[in-house]
C-alpha cells in the first residue's frame, strides 16, 4: 500500500518543489510579461509577475549547452506561448515550458555567461554579463579537438586501420598527411562522429569496416566523403566511452567499454565525479525539489521517499551534478539504491531496514521453500569430488578413493561456533549431494535458488584441463687435462761388488739387491745369468708401464766391466672432453604437478658397535636425473613453469669407506615462456686446479739439474652444466601447438 501511495503522488506531480510564494499556499501566480534590453556589454531580463515573489526562484547554469534555467512553483505560463526568440547578444531564445503547477524558464545562450537575479515589486530583473575569467571562457567555448592549420598542399587521410587493445578496446588509427590537419569529435546519437576538414580521401578508403570480430565495444567504422570534408562514423554498442590523441602524422582515438558501477550516479572509467557542471543559487530551498532538478539534468529515473524532507542552501558554481547530489546526500544523511535504470533516494536507515526485512524474508522462504533434485553429468570432473566441495569439504586423496560402483553421500560437516570451515560450502542448511561413481552423476537436492547457483558452479569447473609437454635437456660439458713430468737414474752392473767381504753390492742412494743369480732347474743345463737393475734414483711418472708413457732414454756403458748409467726422462701430456645430454620430457595437465625420474639409488654401508655386537645396515641413497614441473598456462598464451630439475650420480673415485659421496646438481626456479620457446634456466661453472711436486731433498732444489730429482704433477678440470626447457601447449585433439 505504500508504494501504490508513492505512485499515485508521483502521478498527481507532489514531487515538484512546494516553494512558498507571495500568495502563500492555496494562490497561483503567473508569469505574464517578458523583456530583453541590451546595456552596453551586459544583457538584461525583465519577468513580470501576476504577484510578487517572497523570494529569488531556485536557478542553475549549464556550460555545454550554455544556457540558465530558473524554477517558478505554484506558477502557471500566463505569456500565450512557449517560446520565443531573442536573438539580442549571447541570448538566442527562451522556453517557458509549464508542468502542473510549476513553471521553467529556460535561457538558451550562445556562450556561458554570469548572471544575476534580483526582485523588484512583481518583477524579476535577470542580467547576463560576458566571463571575465580566461579559465570560464576557455571552457565556454565549444573547441575542436585540432584547429586547422595552414597548409602547401590539401589534407588527405593516407592509410586507415583498426586495431584491438590489450584491454579490449577499440583502436582507429588515421594516417595523416600532415599533422595541420582540422579534427572534430562529437557524439552523435549512438554513434561517435569524426570530421577531419577539407581532407580528401582515397577512394579505396570509402568503405565500411564489420570489426565486431574483434571483441571490442566498436561494431563498425564507415569513412566517407562529404563535401570537402572527410566524416568518420564509429557505431560502438553498450556503455562505453573515448578518448582521442594525435602523435606527429597519427591520430588515434580509442573506444573502451565501461564497467556499469551501481554505487555511481554517472558511469565512466574516470576516477572521480563526471556529471555535466552546474551553477546552483538555492536559497533555503526544499531538498526534494533540488534533488529532482538534479536527476533530470543527469537523465536519471529518480523515485525519491516520502521521508526525505529539509531544506538547504547552497551557492556552488561549475560543480558536477553528480557532486551536489552526493553533498545533499551527506547533508542529510541519505543514500540511493539503483535497480537497472531507475535510482531509489531514501535515509540510509529506511534504506537499512528495508534491506534487512528483504533478507529475513528471503531466508525465511529459502527454510520454507520445498526441495527438488536436479541431475548433473559430469564430464571431466570426478561426481565424488564435486560433491564434497558443494558440502564444504576437501576432496579426496587419489589413494582415498573409494572402490566400487555405488553410490555414495556427501554428509553435511559439522559447524563449530566461532571457528571458520576451511572450504565454503555451497549448499543450503536443507540441501545434499549423491554422487555414483560408476556413472559419474551426481543428484543435488536442494532449493531452486541454490540449483541455480550450483549449475553455474558446475558449468566454471567442469571443463576439460589443457595439457603442457615439457621437454628438459640437460647438457654437462666438461673439460679436463693432466701434464705429468719424471725422471728415473739406474745403473746396471753385471759384476757383484763385495764390501768388507760380505758379498753384497752397494751404490749410493739406492737399495741393492744381488747382482747376478745362476738358476738351474734341469740337470746338465748350464745355470743362468740374471741380471737386477739396481736403481739409484727412481721419481717416474705414477702412470709407469701402462703403455701411455712418453719417455727419452740415455744410457752410458762401459763393455769392460759392464756397468752401464741409465737416465729416462718420461713425461705425459692428456686433454680430455666430453658432453653428456640427457633429455627428459613428461606431459601434464594444466596446474597439475608432474615428476620423471632416470638413475639408480647406491648402497651404503654402516656398522654400529652395540655391547660388542657389530650391526651392519644397509642404506639406500638416490642418485637420478629428475624433473618435476608444475606449468600454468595463462591467458596470454605463455606457461608460467615452477622447475625443480636434479642430476644426482655417485662419485667412486672419492668413496669413504667403499660409501661414494653424491655429486648432486640442483635448478630450481619460477620462470615464464612463450609456448614452444625455449629458456636457459640454470648455468653451474666448476673449475678444479691441482698441482703437486715431490724431489729428492735437496738435489731437487739445484738449478737446472734439480729436474733429474724431481716428479711434478698438474692436473685440472673444468665442469658445466646448462638446462634448457621447452614447453608446448597441447591442442584439445592432442596436436602439439
Amino acid at each position: 500500500m505504500k508504494w501504490i501511495k508513492t505512485w499515485a503522488l508521483l502521478a498527481a506531480g507532489l514531487l515538484l518543489a512546494p516553494l512558498a510564494s507571495a500568495q502563500g499556499a492555496g494562490k497561483e501566480n503567473a508569469i505574464e510579461g517578458l523583456q530583453v534590453a541590451r546595456q552596453g556589454n551586459e544583457i538584461a531580463v525583465r519577468i513580470d509577475l501576476r504577484e510578487p515573489l517572497a523570494e529569488l526562484p531556485a536557478s542553475f547554469a549549464i556550460a555545454a549547452p550554455a544556457k540558465i534555467a530558473l524554477d517558478f512553483p505554484s506558477t502557471v505560463n500566463a505569456l500565450g506561448k512557449n517560446s520565443q526568440i531573442i536573438n539580442e547578444g549571447d541570448l538566442r531564445s527562451v522556453n517557458v515550458v509549464q508542468v502542473g503547477e510549476r513553471t521553467r524558464m529556460v535561457l538558451n545562450l550562445i556562450q556561458k555567461m554570469n548572471y544575476k537575479t534580483r526582485l523588484d515589486g512583481r518583477a524579476l530583473y535577470l542580467t547576463l554579463s560576458p566571463l571575465t575569467s580566461m579559465v570560464d571562457s576557455v571552457a565556454a567555448k565549444n573547441t575542436r579537438f585540432a584547429e586547422e592549420r595552414l597548409f602547401a598542399g590539401r589534407h588527405a587521410i593516407r592509410d586507415l586501420m583498426f586495431r584491438r587493445g590489450k584491454d579490449g578496446e577499440g583502436r582507429v588509427l588515421v594516417e595523416l598527411s600532415d599533422a595541420g590537419t582540422g579534427i572534430d569529435i562529437r557524439q552523435q546519437g549512438s554513434n561517435l562522429v569524426v570530421d577531419f576538414a577539407k581532407t580528401s580521401l582515397p577512394e579505396h578508403l570509402q568503405r565500411k569496416l564489420d570489426v565486431a570480430d574483434f571483441a571490442t565495444p566498436v561494431m563498425s567504422v564507415e569513412s566517407r566523403a562529404n563535401g570537402d570534408n572527410v566524416r568518420l562514423v564509429i557505431a560502438p554498442k553498450g556503455l562505453w566511452e573515448h578518448n582521442a590523441y594525435q602523435s606527429d602524422n597519427q591520430f588515434v582515438i580509442e573506444v573502451r567499454r565501461i564497467q556499469e558501477d551501481p554505487n555511481k550516479l554517472v558511469q565512466g572509467s574516470t576516477v572521480g565525479y563526471q556529471g555535466p557542471r552546474v551553477s546552483i543559487n538555492y536559497q533555503n530551498g526544499d531538498v526534494r525539489a533540488l534533488l529532482r532538478l538534479m536527476a533530470e539534468e543527469l537523465g536519471l529515473n529518480a523515485v525519491i521517499s516520502e521521508t526525505v524532507s529539509g531544506t538547504t542552501t547552497l551557492v556552488l558554481k561549475d560543480v558536477p551534478a553528480d557532486q551536489v547530489i552526493d553533498i545533499i546526500f551527506q547533508q542529510k544523511g541519505l543514500d540511493m539504491r539503483k535497480k537497472g535504470n531507475i535510482v531509489m533516494i531514501a535515509p540510509r536507515d529506511e534504506i537499512a531496514t528495508r534491506e534487512k526485512l528483504d533478507f529475513e524474508a528471503k531466508q525465511q522462504i529459502s527454510e520454507l521453500e520445498p526441495l527438488k533434485m536436479e541431475q548433473f553429468i559430469l564430464n571431466y570432473q570426478k561426481a565424488t569430488d564435486v560433491a564434497r566441495l558443494l558440502a564444504g569439504l576437501p576432496p579426496l586423496p587419489p589413494s582415498g578413493a573409494a572402490a566400487g560402483a555405488g553410490a555414495t553421500t556427501t554428509p553435511t560437516p559439522p559447524v563449530t561456533p566461532g571457528v571458520a570451515s576451511a572450504t565454503q560450502r555451497i549448499l543450503s542448511k536443507r540441501g545434499s549431494a549423491v554422487a555414483d561413481p560408476q556413472s559419474n552423476l551426481l543428484f543435488v537436492n536442494d532449493i531452486p535458488s541454490k540449483l541455480e547457483e550450483i549449475r553455474t558452479f558446475i558449468k566454471a569447473i567442469d571443463v576439460g584441463a589443457r595439457q603442457v609437454m615439457i621437454e628438459a635437456r640437460v647438457v654437462e660439458a666438461h673439460d679436463a687435462f693432466n701434464k705429468e713430468l719424471g725422471m728415473r737414474l739406474g745403473l746396471i752392473n753385471s759384476r757383484p761388488v763385495r764390501i768388507g767381504g760380505t758379498g753384497s753390492t752397494y751404490i749410493a742412494g739406492g737399495e741393492m739387491k744381488p747382482a747376478v743369480s745362476a738358476t738351474s732347474t734341469t740337470p746338465g743345463t748350464p745355470a743362468t745369468l740374471v741380471q737386477n737393475p739396481m736403481v739409484g734414483v727412481n721419481l717416474p711418472m705414477k702412470v709407469e708401464n701402462t703403455g701411455r708413457v712418453g719417455s727419452f732414454a740415455l744410457s752410458l756403458f762401459n763393455a769392460s766391466v759392464t756397468r752401464i748409467l741409465n737416465l729416462e726422462l718420461a713425461a705425459l701430456e692428456s686433454d680430455g672432453g666430453g658432453k653428456i645430454i640427457s633429455s627428459p620430457r613428461v606431459i601434464t595437465a594444466n596446474n597439475v604437478k608432474a615428476k620423471i625420474e632416470d638413475g639408480t639409488e647406491v648402497p651404503y654401508v654402516t656398522t654400529q658397535n652395540s655391547g660388542g655386537t657389530i650391526t651392519r645396515t644397509i642404506s639406500f641413497k638416490p642418485a637420478k636425473l629428475s624433473l618435476e614441473a608444475t606449468p600454468q598456462i595463462t591467458p596470454e598464451g605463455t606457461v608460467r613453469m615452477a622447475l625443480i630439475v636434479k642430476k644426482e650420480e655417485p662419485d667412486w673415485t672419492r668413496s669413504v669407506e667403499g660409501n661414494p659421496p653424491i655429486k648432486s646438481s640442483i635448478v630450481e626456479t619460477n620462470v615464464v615462456v612463450e609456448n614452444g620457446g625455449t629458456v636457459v634456466i640454470g648455468g653451474v661453472f666448476i673449475t678444479n686446479n691441482e698441482s703437486k711436486t715431490d724431489k729428492v731433498p735437496f738435489l731437487g732444489d739445484l738449478p737446472f739439474l734439480g729436474w733429474a730429482f724431481k716428479y711434478k704433477y698438474d692436473k685440472g678440470e673444468r665442469r658445466e652444466l646448462l638446462v634448457f626447457i621447452t614447453p608446448r601447449i597441447i591442442s584439445d585433439k592432442m596436436q602439439v601447438d
